[in-house]
C-alpha cells in the first residue's frame, strides 16, 4: 500500500471525466482532504485547466506542491480529438448549438495537408470568445454569454506537432502538441477557415503534460478512495 503525505505535498494525476470542470475536481478532492486533516482550509490546485467538454490528464497539486503548479502549467501539452468540417458554433465546440453550415465538397487531401502545415510552428492565435481570458476584469465567456462583442488580443503560441487522420471525413481526427495558452478550439476555427469552410471541435482529450502521461492517471474516485484510506488509518 502506498503512503501519501498530502499536506507535505503530492502530485496527483487525474483522468478528468466529461462534463466536469477542472474546479469540480479540485473542490471534490479538497473537500475530502479537509476531512482527512480536520481543517477548514487546505491547499489544492491544478496545473492547466481543461474545458468541461474535454477529458484526460489533469495534474492536481496538494499542500506544498501547489508551489510547483505554475512551472507545471508552462510545459507543453499533447491532445487528441476530432474536428467536424462544414459546421461551426459560436464557442467553436459543442458547448453551443451549430449556427452555420459550409460546403466541404471542394476540400481535398492536399488542401488539408496545406492547412496543417500552415498551422504548425509559431502562431499568433486569437482565443475563443467563450474562454476564461480576462477582458476589462471580466472573463470573456461571461461577456460573450450576454451577447456582447469582445475584442480579444492574439497570443503567441507554438504548435510543435500536428498529425491528422482523414479516414472518417468530414471528421478529422488529430494529435496536437502545443505550448501553454493554446486553445484547440481556436485551431478548429482556423483550420476550417483555411479550408474555405468551417470546423467545430467535437472531441478533445489531453494525453500528456510535460513528462506526465494519461497512462499513469487515475479516476477522481480512485483518489477519493486513497484519501479515505488515510482517514481510516488515522481513526485506528
Amino acid at each position: 500500500m502506498l503512503n501519501y503525505n498530502f499536506k507535505e505535498g503530492e502530485i496527483l494525476l487525474v483522468d478528468k471525466p466529461l462534463n466536469w470542470t477542472s474546479f469540480d475536481v479540485v473542490n471534490k478532492l479538497r473537500w475530502k482532504l479537509r476531512q482527512l486533516y480536520d481543517v477548514k482550509r487546505f491547499k489544492v490546485g491544478h496545473a492547466g485547466t481543461l474545458d468541461p467538454l474535454a477529458t484526460g490528464l489533469l495534474i492536481i497539486c496538494t499542500g506544498k506542491k501547489t508551489k510547483e503548479s505554475q512551472s507545471l502549467t508552462s510545459q507543453d501539452k499533447t491532445y487528441t480529438g476530432t474536428f467536424l468540417l462544414g459546421k461551426t458554433t459560436l464557442s467553436y465546440d459543442l458547448e453551443s448549438e451549430y449556427t452555420a453550415h459550409y460546403p466541404i465538397n471542394h476540400i481535398t487531401e492536399e488542401s488539408i495537408e496545406a492547412a496543417v502545415k500552415q498551422l504548425t510552428g509559431k502562431q499568433s492565435q486569437i482565443p475563443p470568445i467563450f474562454s476564461a481570458k480576462k477582458v476589462d476584469g471580466k472573463r470573456a465567456y461571461e461577456t460573450a454569454r450576454l451577447g456582447n462583442t469582445i475584442d480579444l488580443k492574439p497570443s503567441q503560441i507554438t504548435i510543435s506537432k500536428f498529425e491528422i487522420d482523414t479516414s472518417n471525413f468530414p471528421e478529422i481526427n488529430f494529435k496536437i502538441t502545443c505550448s501553454k495558452g493554446t486553445y484547440i478550439r481556436s485551431i478548429a476555427r482556423d483550420f476550417g477557415r483555411l479550408l474555405n469552410s468551417g470546423a467545430t471541435l467535437i472531441k478533445l482529450r489531453r494525453t500528456n503534460s510535460g513528462n506526465y502521461d494519461i497512462k499513469n492517471a487515475q479516476s477522481v474516485d480512485f483518489w477519493l478512495n486513497e484519501i479515505e484510506k488515510e482517514i481510516l488509518k488515522d481513526e485506528k
